[in-house]
């Protein structure tokens, strides 16, 4: 039969698993939770904070190893989605590899909408870039040309007020941005 020695070992062995689990789990929260806290440490010059430090002094970076450059600011800026209107001409600017419209799309329609409701046609244009799979880009630029055409039917504009035209390749752009976009005009 069973003693009560075997249920003492039982207990341990289960009171120990439980600390293991729990172990386990605090662990992972704590590295998330500092995942999460952590600077963005420039590549370059951490290294020389850190070498220069004294030893005596904890390594904590300094605000100016801890600062991104206006370069890597204005390439994040560029890959995120995005919505202009300029001179009547609406310019959906779309993140790398994605065909989801920017935040505030709908109200950039507004005027276009009108065109298009007193009898105008509305022109979409669609661009790529000429890095990469060219038949990769140029069908997600025609994704990103029906996903406006999409937007414009639920705001309203009937089929025959849209044109699509075929998306346009853009070499030497000037940026990625420029070549990630969509342009609705009124014709």
């Amino acid at each position: 039969m069973f003693s009560q020695y075997d249920d003492g070992q039982q207990g341990l062995v289960l009171a120990v698993v439980g600390g293991v689990v729990a172990l386990v789990i605090a662990l992972v929260s704590g590295v998330i939770g500092f995942q999460r806290h952590q600077p963005v440490i420039s590549v370059i010059a951490a290294p020389l904070a850190f070498a220069a430090a004294p030893m005596s002094q904890p390594l904590i970076p300094s605000p100016a190893t801890v600062a991104l450059s206006a370069a890597d600011v204005a390439q994040a800026a560029s890959d995120l989605a995005s919505v202009k209107v300029e001179q009547g001409v609406v310019k959906f600017y779309f993140a790398s590899g994605k065909a989801d419209l920017a935040a505030g799309a709908g109200e950039a329609l507004v005027d276009v909408v009108k065109g298009a409701k007193s009898g105008r046609k509305l022109l979409i244009s669609g661009f790529h870039d000429t890095t990469g799979n060219a038949g990769r880009n140029a069908a997600l630029a025609r994704q990103r040309a029906l996903t406006v055409r999409d937007a414009l039917r639920a705001a309203g504009v009937a089929a025959g007020q849209i044109e699509l035209q075929k998306p346009v390749p853009l070499a030497d752009s000037g940026s990625d941005a420029e070549a990630r976009r969509v342009e609705i005009s009124i014709q």
